[in-house]
């Protein structure tokens, strides 16, 4: 006899359905498991055999065939501990048939528990879009595969209580979301800390409301990195799309509970030690995600920039113009979202210290040169505002009057990206960093005095066409900020001042 459990897998961040086909024949006592499985799925074969024992329905001894199709596609993890259990308990008449329009994913336990599995979301959506009415999952992925919708979500925590609810013994209730709450500052980190800087919070301002990269240059102790770590606080909070493409990530690496409980936007930091790989992803098997995949939606924070390996700065450069990284391996071609802000921050020199009042920098011009060089101009060419930070003044630190707030900050972001999002409606783009040839032309072109700026500038500065771009999509978010409609030469003057060579 042969039965089917219907099943999903995990590819990159993308599910797709599994059909698990079971069958338990005469013949010597085997288990054969097919259909590509990677290690931890043939592992399954002890661990069912254990969770059938555990709840008193030890499987026949028999020859046994488990296929999972489609057989051309390598199956990775323990997600099909339970399609696979409750197949070959329907196929010896130990349990009622799974319903054709239900989904089951989870990993067992040798006493028969549940325990959640990576990318609960992706396959939900994946169910959800093939027309299933609802999944057979772990309490602990309920949360986030409700963030689906429009599927219900049966969650249990063991093998007695899915075969208690198919019996009708019980009855386990959809999953019902929490409520949403507020987004709440779990750093501790405020604006109203910083003394002096106007200028450059200024700067940290119009990036936020625009999802603009920002690269802040200048000594040590001059704020560079206590700006930056609290970019977080005046970022506007993520919308239920937004989140759900954050779990989705979070969720290929197990960490999909608490990206569901975070309501702020990702923040990664890593060190600069990191590799090549660890920024853009990969791995053996199925590539991971890597830092910029996990700064998606959020903000991707380089401090000491110039210190990061080549390799690994110059493969941003394709992420921050797509918006994804492609991955590809021997065992195929994943793509992962990376939309990210990029916050950079860096020293002029080596010591630190070059262009300081106090004359400690003791590099030689070869030597700033050579440590500038580090960063290469294409990858610059796609940083918005770049940004000299000056040291803070003694009469700034003397009586420490608190400065503006971050939530007075975020208002008028969050009012930005409003004009935005009425603006961008209907379309794909987010933020005016995302602009694209066609709204640029339609939404971003400066009056005529701006015109006449710009022009000049282009002229004098030796800009790219990119930078040229940049430089309008940075002046249309200065004028939301403003609330103006149109693109002003005040609006342009300062957005071309953020790209002076001279900032860096």
């Amino acid at each position: 006899m042969v039965t089917t459990v219907q099943s999903a897998g995990l590819y990159g961040v993308d599910g797709y359905l599994v059909t698990v086909e079971c069958e338990m024949a005469s013949g010597l006592p085997a288990f054969d498991l097919v259909g590509l499985p990677g290690m931890a799925v043939k592992e399954s074969r002890e661990r069912v055999r254990a969770a059938a024992r555990a709840c008193g329905l030890p499987l026949s001894p028999c020859h046994i065939t488990v296929n999972l199709a489609p057989a051309d596609i390598r199956k990775e993890g323990a997600v099909y501990d339970l399609p696979i259990l409750l197949g070959l308990l329907h196929a010896q008449d130990s349990c009622p048939e799974i319903p054709k329009d239900c989904v089951c994913i989870g990993e067992l336990s040798l006493a028969g528990k549940l325990r959640p599995v990576k990318g609960a979301l992706s396959m939900a959506l994946a169910a959800r879009d093939a027309g299933m009415k609802s999944i057979l999952l772990p309490e602990e992925n309920a949360a986030e595969a409700a963030l689906a919708g429009d599927i219900a979500i049966y969650a249990a925590g063991s093998i007695q209580e899915i075969m208690d609810h198919l019996k009708g013994d019980i009855c386990l209730k959809p999953y019902q979301l929490l409520e949403k709450q507020k987004p709440e500052d779990r750093t501790g980190l405020d604006f109203s800390e910083v003394l002096g800087q106007e200028n450059v919070k200024r700067a940290m301002e119009i990036a936020a409301a625009g999802g603009h990269n920002i690269l802040l240059s200048g000594s040590p102790g001059s704020g560079k990195s206590m700006m930056a770590k609290r970019i977080s606080t005046i970022l506007p909070p993520m919308s239920e799309e937004e989140k759900r493409e954050v779990v989705r990530v979070y969720s290929a690496i197990g960490e999909g509970m608490e990206a569901v409980r975070r309501q702020d936007r990702p923040v990664r930091s890593p060190h600069h030690t990191t590799s090549p790989v660890g920024l853009a992803g990969g791995g053996t098997g199925i590539p991971r995600p890597g830092e910029v995949s996990l700064a998606h939606n959020g903000v991707l924070f380089l401090d000491e920039l110039p210190e990061f390996s080549k390799d690994a700065l110059e493969i941003l450069r394709q992420p921050m113009e797509d918006g994804v990284v492609s991955i590809v391996r021997s065992a195929g071609r994943v793509i992962y979202p990376a939309d990210f802000m990029l916050v950079c921050a860096m020293n002029p020199c080596k010591c630190g210290w070059y262009g300081h009042a106090s004359g400690r920098c003791h590099c030689t011009p070869q030597e700033v040169a050579r440590y500038r060089r580090r960063i290469s101009g294409p990858l610059l060419d796609r940083i918005d505002l770049q940004i000299a930070v000056q040291p803070v003044p003694l009469e700034s630190l003397v009586g420490r009057r608190p400065a503006e707030p971050s939530s007075v900050i975020r208002e008028r972001v969050v009012a930005a990206r409003e004009r935005q999002s009425l603006r961008y409606r209907g379309t794909s783009i987010r933020c005016n960093a995302q602009m694209n040839a066609a709204q640029l032309a339609q939404y971003g072109q400066p009056d005529a005095a701006g015109q006449r700026l710009l022009n000049a500038a282009f002229a004098r500065m030796g800009m790219t066409a990119r930078s040229y771009d940049r430089v309008l999509r940075v002046a249309r978010t200065i004028a939301d900020l403003d609330g103006a409609d149109r693109i002003s030469v005040m609006h342009i003057a300062e957005a071309v001042q953020y790209r002076f060579p001279e900032n860096i």
